[in-house]
């Protein structure tokens, strides 16, 4: 068996990944459940990668991997969790327990699976036998990062404490409610994230409605695409015929599946920015301008939930469609309350993409892979933030 064009999947739903793996020239060879999985490596068959859901009968996938990791020959073989829905529990269990990749296959396409397993196959696994420890490695926080956290936050707050309750006293006679608010954030793993209330009470609740109407990244999307572009899948059948049905749109026709799969990501965003947001307050607007807002989030600093430095944390709903790999990568680096994006968007005015924020996002998780953080960079960075503290963003 030739290990570079072949990969195990184990599950009951291989219909999923089929058609992609036919038109990646992918063999692709299936287990119902992890007994069959542990039979067919027993005797001896290797593979590129094994692609795993995680509920299968006779355990769970990530028992199944834990188990094949303890075998010699297999413990380099890349594996790849797959679920239907996002767990944020379960992303940070696949994560500590040194999965490959992770994906869900409800948001997923079946060809970007089967490429994250060829990208990771036997090329690569020379280098994960030399450093078993890497992936863990990557997740480690710095003690440089961590110490200068500790200090600066807490001597920030005790400096900014007299500000801190002004705010407070401020927010509390403009509109009814609690000064401050806690949301369930994600960034190397789920918190509770501390900010002052900047809107009114119930705010939440018109969230829905105005991701609708006032997402920023939602209109550059719409804007962005008025046709898809050429299907990767039928490219691969080199014109001899269309992956799916055609459609016509102004008397042109164009693959139904790939049409689908940009209109998707026109109408579905992976950020939320609301425009000229109806929800914020008048001293809310000035908190935010000031970044005053953010203060109480040097109490997480302090628990270890985020760094001075670092990805800005997402709601859950944001961060579950952050899965394919291109974006995932971001979450390697520590959940911040300033970073790189924010410097370049809020330093200089004006717009950015979601495509740039996600790039700038992976530009500084990288910095967290094979030892290549600096203290200084994050120094800088931290400079930068200084002259973008008064600035008309509200976001």
């Amino acid at each position: 068996m030739n290990p570079t064009s072949t990969i195990l999947y184990i599950g009951t739903n291989s219909q999923y990944l089929q058609q992609a793996a036919e038109l990646a020239g992918v063999t692709l060879h299936t287990a119902a459940n992890s007994l069959q999985a542990i039979q067919q490596l027993l005797e001896g068959s290797r593979y590129a990668a094994l692609v795993c859901e995680y509920h299968i009968a006779g355990g769970n996938g990530i028992e199944l991997m834990q188990w094949m990791r303890r075998q010699p020959e297999q413990a380099a073989t890349p594996f790849i969790l797959l679920v239907s829905q996002f767990d944020a529990a379960l992303y940070k269990q696949a994560f500590a327990s040194q999965v490959s990749d992770f994906f869900v296959t409800a948001s997923t396409p079946a060809g970007d699976v089967i490429a994250r397993a060829v990208s990771l196959g036997p090329s690569q696994q020379g280098s994960r036998q030399s450093s078993p420890g890497s992936r863990m490695m990557a997740y480690r926080m710095p003690l440089s990062k961590r110490i200068f956290d500790i200090v600066l936050a807490s001597s920030a707050l005790l400096v900014l404490s007299p500000l801190l309750l002004i705010t407070m006293l401020a927010i509390r006679i403009e509109s009814k409610g609690k000064v401050y608010f806690t949301a369930r954030r994600v960034g190397r793993k789920p918190f509770d994230f501390y900010k002052l209330r900047s809107m009114r009470t119930g705010a939440e609740a018109q969230l829905k409605k105005l991701a609708q109407e006032n997402n920023q990244y939602r209109q550059q999307a719409v804007a962005a695409v008025e046709l898809p572009a050429a299907c990767p899948r039928c490219a691969a059948l080199n014109g001899t015929a269309t992956c799916s049905p055609l459609i016509y749109i102004n008397d042109a026709a164009h693959c139904e599946y790939w049409y689908n799969q940009l209109a998707a990501a026109k109408q579905k965003p992976a950020f939320v920015k609301i425009v000229n947001d109806p929800r914020i307050t008048r001293v809310g607007r000035f908190i935010r301008n000031t970044s005053i807002d953010e203060l109480p989030q040097l109490i997480n600093v302090i628990k270890g939930d985020m760094s001075i430095v670092g990805n800005r944390p997402l709601p859950v709903y944001e961060a579950e469609t952050l899965t394919h790999d291109d974006m995932a990568r971001r979450f390697l680096a520590p959940a911040g309350i300033t970073g790189l994006w924010q410097v370049e968007l809020r330093g200089r005015g004006g717009n950015m993409s979601e495509a740039e924020r996600k790039r700038l996002d992976n530009e500084y998780a990288e910095h967290f892979t094979n030892n290549q953080y600096s203290f200084w960079y994050d120094v800088r960075l931290m400079l930068r933030t200084l002259p973008a503290l008064l600035q008309s963003s509200t976001v």
